[in-house]
């Protein structure tokens, strides 16, 4: 209990420093629909004449933008990649980060097994999300209701959110097992980052070139289709695919973590 607090005080600074980047991102995108809204189908048309691959890269493919609903699903992708940055980078700093920091000889000579201090920050990653996860929703929640004029959204937020949380499961867990064999925290930095750009270049490549829609497996973006999530629905494949890449990755760090030399 004592490593989980020591972790959560650790990254509370960097914690509140993304929840309020989501916030602001939130509320200024709800502002800025208040003038699409106003444009009415128009803007549509307009948006209709931007390049495929912008409007890929935007995730603007299938919504209607003039809906408060459609509007706000073409939130996910940002939500996906400001949440699933700060989910990976978690998970690869979070046990790295003792050997940059110079602690790991205080923590690691302790008489506690290394699988109870790995465990110990696992909890503190997941808080970590859930508490991101949380504050998302509620700002959601919140500035969606001061231009919604019509019925309420929010179970097609938190169908999202739900989708969100497993994306962002998988990024840490990601970035934890890549931690566990990478030399020092710089490079389980690089490599999650890189491995996080490559999944979101590779979902932007698949919608626009279906040819290689096969490769959708292996590029968590495409395992929740905003449409299909905001109506409740989530592919039970996928489902079960992310939960095989969360157990698989964090099964990793447990087996490479165990055997590494930790350099002071």
């Amino acid at each position: 209990m004592n490593i989980v607090l020591r972790e959560l005080r650790a990254n509370l600074k960097s914690l509140v420093i993304w929840c309020l980047a989501m916030v602001f991102l939130i509320a200024v995108g709800m502002v800025k629909y208040a003038g699409i809204e106003a444009v009415g189908q128009s803007a549509n048309q307009l948006l209709n004449q931007m390049p495929a691959v912008i409007k890929s890269m935007l995730g603007m493919n299938e919504l209607d933008l003039t809906s408060i609903s459609g509007y706000y699903g073409v939130f996910f992708l940002y939500f996906a990649l400001l949440g699933g940055t700060h989910a990976v980078m978690l998970g690869a700093l979070i046990i790295s980060k003792e050997e940059r920091d110079k602690t790991a000889d205080f923590l690691f000579v302790k008489p506690v097994p290394r699988s109870k201090i790995i465990t110990a920050k696992l909890a503190a990653v997941i808080i970590n999300l859930a508490v991101f996860n949380l504050v998302t929703y509620f700002a959601s929640v919140f500035f969606v209701a001061q231009y919604n004029r019509g019925e309420s959204i929010n179970d097609q937020i938190a169908y999202l959110m739900i989708s969100l949380f497993i994306l962002q499961l998988i990024f840490a867990a990601i970035g934890l097992g890549i931690s566990g064999f990478a030399e020092n925290a710089k490079k389980a930095a690089s490599l999650s980052t890189t491995v996080f750009l490559i999944t979101f270049f590779l979902s932007a490549a698949i919608d626009l070139y279906d040819k290689i829609d096969f490769l959708k497996y292996f590029t968590p973006f495409k395992y929740f289709p905003v449409v299909e999530v905001m109506q409740g629905s989530f592919n039970t494949f996928f489902l079960f695919l992310s939960t095989a890449i969360i157990l698989a990755c964090t099964a990793m760090v447990y087996v490479t973590f165990q055997k590494r030399d930790i350099y002071i």
